[in-house]
């Protein structure tokens, strides 16, 4: 029998005035989308609206999942920034396309020439 494999992810919510939100979890599409949905209204992500997904982080433990948070947390604005800008330099919201249908392939299919 093989083993179940979980995966925990580290992310960071923006607002669009750049304000920052890191959090944890197991369910990254449930748990933006409570975030979006202002599940938790009294909350803090709520309250400054913080709904863009700019960076996450995917782990296979939850120890190390949570050391990175609080990494993550404990570090200056400016290399958060740096961090999402990296690897997101237009801050778009990497959940904005979750669950929309995709178009289907039209292009041509051919085998490469090379290996």
């Amino acid at each position: 029998m093989g083993e179940f494999i979980h995966v925990y992810y580290v992310y960071i919510l923006s607002s669009d005035s750049k304000r920052l939100y890191i959090g944890v979890t197991s369910k990254l599409e449930k748990r933006v989308r409570q975030h979006k949905e202002e599940f938790f209204p009294d909350r803090f992500t709520a309250r400054y609206n913080i709904k863009r997904l700019v960076y996450y982080e995917r782990f296979g433990h939850i120890e190390a999942a949570i050391a990175r948070e609080k990494q993550l947390k404990r570090w200056s604005r400016i290399k958060k920034v740096q961090l999402i800008v990296r690897t997101n330099p237009e801050w778009r919201d990497l959940s904005e396309e979750w669950g929309k249908p995709t178009e289907p392939f039209s292009g041509e299919l051919r085998p490469p020439t090379t290996f």
